[in-house]
């Protein structure tokens, strides 16, 4: 674990949405088995288990990936994804997510100490404003980022690379922190250089896969990250 940064230090803060500032209680996993069965995988079989499977372990990647990933053909990795995204907005509609506890206070509470904050998605494009509409987010970052608009999502670093290009935040690598709650949330802060990369534990991945990824530090919520910070 690396030491606790000092107060101000950080200039730009990208946080990842579901898992980690908002809560959705499973949504991922019922989209998928939309998804598996509008592809003709059979709940229950032993192809949808490790496609299941697959899906957990890779909690936070582009989802058109994990697609790509499963079945392999384009056309098929795009119909499936567009089923996924079509079953996840139809939840999110149904009023089934909301913030995580103190998410919103923490994003103000980077505003107010002139720091930027940036929101970041594996899902597509209409999937993140879908979750922004619902939860009234729209002008609560800075900016909000999804995979397309940065080339390739997680685990590589490009969203968060994209979230300093963009915002001018900070000059230096070493001025972000991220906060994720997944293995890929850790390794793309990593490889971007940030120097505070939080595994948060209200998401998909417990302490110990966190740390396996790099996380510098490991915390209850992102709630706690002012005070990492120190900006509270």
């Amino acid at each position: 674990m690396t030491a606790t940064p000092t107060p101000h230090a950080t200039e730009l803060v990208v946080l990842d949405m579901a898992g980690t500032t908002v809560a959705d209680d499973g949504l991922v996993e019922r989209a998928f088995d939309a998804a598996a069965r509008h592809l003709g995988v059979a709940p229950g079989s032993d192809e949808h288990a490790a496609m299941l499977d697959h899906v957990r372990a890779t909690m936070g990647e582009s989802k058109i990936s994990v697609f790509r990933h499963l079945f392999g053909d384009e056309d098929a990795a795009r119909r499936a994804n567009a089923a996924f995204e079509g079953a996840y907005g139809d939840l999110v509609g149904e009023g089934l997510i909301a913030p995580v506890p103190g998410a919103r206070e923490a994003i103000e509470t980077f505003t107010a100490a002139g720091l930027t904050t940036v929101l970041t998605t594996g899902f597509a494009r209409v999937t993140q404003d879908a979750i922004l509409d619902a939860l009234g987010w729209h002008d609560l970052a800075a900016l909000t980022l999804c995979p397309a608009d940065a080339g390739r999502g997680r685990p590589y670093p490009d969203m968060v690379l994209t979230a300093l290009l963009r915002t001018r935040a900070t000059h230096d690598v070493a001025r972000i922190a991220v906060a994720g709650d997944t293995s890929y949330d850790m390794l793309s802060g990593r490889r971007a250089g940030a120097s505070v990369v939080a595994g948060v534990l209200t998401g998909a991945h417990d302490a110990a896969r966190l740390t396996q990824a790099g996380a510098t530090h490991v915390l209850g919520s992102v709630a706690e990250l002012p005070a990492l910070l120190g900006v509270v």
